[in-house]
């Protein structure tokens, strides 16, 4: 767990963000990891992490949680407003919000199609990793703002794991190791 240093931070940035949670930063490899063992779940989480930093960063009036479950309708605002923050704090690399939008909808609907071909949607947090990407690097060159690195998985991540690999392993046992009738 790394913390970053608040003594080398002047005194009135520290003050800009006083009202900002502490921001729990977690790799990329560690994101695609939670991503697929959840078939998909832990982008909704990261989604109402992310509402729920502009909430308190811009002092919006908003639901992180409805935000975050109707996606759908907020996904692409959410990329824009990632992107404008990211940009504002030097992240160079850009992304088409609307892309990334069309392709995380489009590739999460993917879930109606039948057996085996559903599971195609878990990788629709694909879309997801650009905007990921700008978020974190935006966070850590945000002077006062608190971050910690986080290198190991918190408690809900372990349960979030054994219980995304037991639906794995029921879910591959089902397609390759029990026959269905034809």
């Amino acid at each position: 767990m790394t913390i970053s240093s608040a003594d080398t931070v002047p005194l009135d940035l520290q003050i800009a963000y006083a009202h900002v949670e502490e921001q729990r930063i977690i790799s990329l490899n560690r994101f695609i990891f939670l991503s697929v063992i959840s078939f998909g779940l832990y982008p909704i989480w990261w989604i109402f992490e992310a509402w729920r930093f502009f909430m308190q960063k811009d002092k919006l009036d908003i639901m992180p949680a409805a935000r975050a479950i109707f996606a759908v309708f907020f996904i692409y605002s959410l990329f824009n407003r990632i992107q404008n923050y990211a940009e504002a704090y030097g992240y160079r690399a850009k992304f088409s919000s609307a892309l990334m939008c069309i392709g995380y909808i489009g590739g999460s609907m993917l879930a109606q199609l039948p057996d085996p071909y559903w599971l195609i949607s878990v990788a629709a947090f694909v879309f997801l990793i650009p905007a990921f990407q700008a978020l974190n690097d935006a966070k850590q060159n945000t002077q006062g703002l608190k971050i910690v690195q986080i290198h190991k998985f918190s408690t809900p991540q372990w349960i979030l794991v054994i219980f995304g690999s037991i639906f794995w392993l029921l879910i591959l046992v089902a397609l390759f190791i029990l026959k269905t009738p034809q």
